[in-house]
């Protein structure tokens, strides 16, 4: 400061440097993440975040600028999660999916009641009671979908830069123990005695292989054709979608009274978020207009590229001592919730008398989201799972928003 009269060595109003740094770390993290098995195992989004922690603690980066607050928060992140929701036809999801989907959803209510169990568990050591529901509400969203879904929370909360790192540092941490701990699972002998299991012992016995797994894998995530009209169309379907939503939400919040009671209160904080007519609006497009959208290409490219933006983005303002005093009560947290999610996944299994790898398959997209619960199918040779488990965890993409959005308002966000 004493040197260039500022707090960091490019300027908060220098968007154009700020920029270049943004983009090549997103595209850093992204290369890392697909070249390197290390860079894998800890996640791009892990990657992008520590990056920007560090220039921002060596103060070679503004913690905050418009880029982050008016550009990315504001911007990007609405605008990337109704691409991101173009997957979500309701009708093929409810059809393609059977006994794996019950799961789920029975796995999905875990989450919520995981959410509120640590919150109380937790808020006296915490000790700011507003951040931890904040955070709570985020990890529902994330616990129920996936990355678009805590984007989503964290920007509707704020519960600010430092705490929203600590959360996403806490996060990646449990999860990627989480899917070791649901292999392990499937070679336990205490799992396989109480639970069904074909496809594992379909792979023991030699008479399926991870071939046709591998397959789906690759045609899902191949290079796709993509033109100018897809680009176009793209962008100007998910402004249009955010435009509406907000339209939508300030109308309703604005017929609130000033003084509501408890339901209209509940009702106007809940209709009044942009980020639930995001969702539904989202939702009826890709159920009711599926052909339509199923000729449009880089949506999904699209829409993580814009949530990587986000991501790197949390980390800049994020105190590394912050980050690593509130993350092991984070970790407690998300602990907890991953904990009463994976006792209602196996619960209803071993209730409704499913097989062991339907249960792993449901919590795993409960907690990581479509790719992750596919990766997981995919790795242990179950090809007819790869499918349902991507289309019940972008059912989570819907859910997420509306069960996050309904923790924090109950635990007073």
């Amino acid at each position: 400061m004493n040197w260039l009269g500022r707090e960091s060595l490019v300027a908060a109003d220098d968007m154009w440097s700020l920029m270049v740094i943004l983009c090549a770390g997103v595209a850093l993290s992204i290369w890392l993440e697909q070249k390197y098995n290390w860079a894998s195992k800890i996640s791009g989004a892990i990657i992008a975040l520590i990056i920007a922690m560090v220039l921002a603690n060596l103060s070679i980066i503004p913690t905050s600028c418009p880029l982050y607050d008016d550009i990315v928060w504001g911007v990007v992140v609405p605008m990337g999660i109704p691409l991101l929701l173009l997957q979500c036809n309701v009708k093929k999801i409810w059809k393609e999916t059977g006994r794996m989907l019950t799961i789920f959803l029975i796995g999905a209510v875990g989450t919520i009641a995981g959410a509120f169990l640590a919150y109380f568990l937790l808020r006296g050591a915490f000790g700011d009671a507003e951040g931890l529901a904040k955070v709570a509400a985020m990890m529902t969203g994330s616990y129920i979908g996936g990355g678009v879904n805590f984007a989503a929370m964290a920007s509707q909360y704020a519960a600010g830069k430092d705490l929203t790192a600590a959360a996403t540092v806490a996060d990646n941490l449990l999860m990627a123990a989480y899917f070791f701990v649901l292999i392990a699972f499937a070679g336990m002998r205490f799992f396989r005695s109480h639970w069904r299991h074909p496809l594992i012992d379909e792979v023991e016995s030699g008479t399926s292989s991870r071939d046709a797994a591998q397959t789906q894998a690759a045609a899902f995530w191949s290079r796709k054709d993509i033109s100018l009209k897809d680009i176009a169309f793209n962008f100007a379907y998910c402004i249009a979608i955010v435009w509406l939503s907000k339209l939508v939400a300030s109308g309703i919040a604005g017929m609130v009274p000033a003084d509501p009671g408890k339901f209209m209160d509940f009702i106007g904080k809940f209709f009044g978020s942009q980020y639930v007519w995001i969702t539904t609006f989202s939702v009826i497009v890709a159920t009711f207009m599926d052909k339509k959208v199923a000729m449009l290409h880089g949506s999904q490219e699209i829409g993580t590229y814009l949530i990587y933006l986000f991501l790197f983005v949390i980390g800049v303002p994020a105190n590394i001592y912050t980050v690593i005093t509130k993350s092991p009560l984070l970790l407690v947290l998300t602990a907890i919730m991953v904990l009463v999610n994976m006792l209602f996944c196996f619960g209803a299994a071993k209730l409704f008398r499913f097989n062991l790898e339907d249960a792993i398959i449901a919590s795993n997209a409960n907690i990581g989201g479509p790719t992750t619960a596919a990766g997981m199918a995919i790795s242990q040779g179950w090809a007819k799972l790869v499918g349902p488990a991507m289309l019940i965890g972008t059912l989570g993409y819907v859910i997420g928003n509306y069960a996050g959005t309904i923790v924090g308002i109950a635990l007073g966000a």
